[in-house]
Order: structure tokens, then sequence, then C-alpha cells
């Protein structure tokens, strides 16, 4: 069975930074590519960032030069670096394979950035 345990998140000022961490268990990490995906209120979840099972980043043009994907595949770990927070950066995040697995959402951790 397959869990993944998104912590890390918190209050946070405009300008500031925060890292999320993804613990996760099972046999499916070390040969996935995993990703960071977000949800504001209101709004449909989307990927900000991914990364190969190789340790390739990717991300989207609204994260690129922000935020850091990185993964340490001895403790199934996937950690998001976040700098640089705007207010729109707030959200739910969640960590997922890449492509997602709908039976793979945890519960997320909130990110709140004040303006």
């Amino acid at each position: 069975q397959v869990q993944l345990v998104e912590s890390g998140g918190g209050l946070v000022q405009a300008g500031g930074s925060l890292r999320l961490s993804c613990a996760t268990s099972g046999d499916i990490f070390r040969i996935s590519a995993m990703g960071w995906y977000r949800q504001a209120p209101g709004k449909q979840r989307e990927l900000v960032a991914w990364i190969t099972s190789g340790g390739i980043p990717n991300y989207p043009n609204s994260v690129k030069g922000r935020f850091t994907i990185s993964r340490d595949n001895a403790k199934n770990t996937v950690y998001l670096q976040m700098n640089s927070l705007k207010p729109e950066d707030t959200a739910v995040y969640y960590c997922n394979t890449y492509p997602s697995v709908r039976n793979y959402w945890g519960q997320g951790t909130q990110v709140t950035v004040s303006s």
C-alpha cells in the first residue's frame, strides 16, 4: 500500500520561504517520477514541479526560479523548497507520482502567504 505524507506547510509573509517534505512508503518511489501539486480555494489542482526518477527537475513558468524540487532516494522523500513566496502561492500542497495516481493523494499541507 502506498502512502504519501506531506509536511512543512505554514503561514509565511510574502517574500518568505518554506520547505515542504513528502515521505513515501511502498515500492513506487525509486522508480517513479514524483510531483508536487497545489490546489487553491475554488481552483483546480495544478502541477507546480516534478522530478524524474533520475533527479531531473521540471517547472512551469509560474514557479520557475522560485521553487526547487529535489529527492532523496535513500530516504524515500521528495522536497519542495519555495522561495520568494507570493500570496497567490497560497494553497494546499500535495505530492504524488507524475503523472498522478488517484489513489495516492494524501491530506496535503497548507501553505498560506500573507501580503
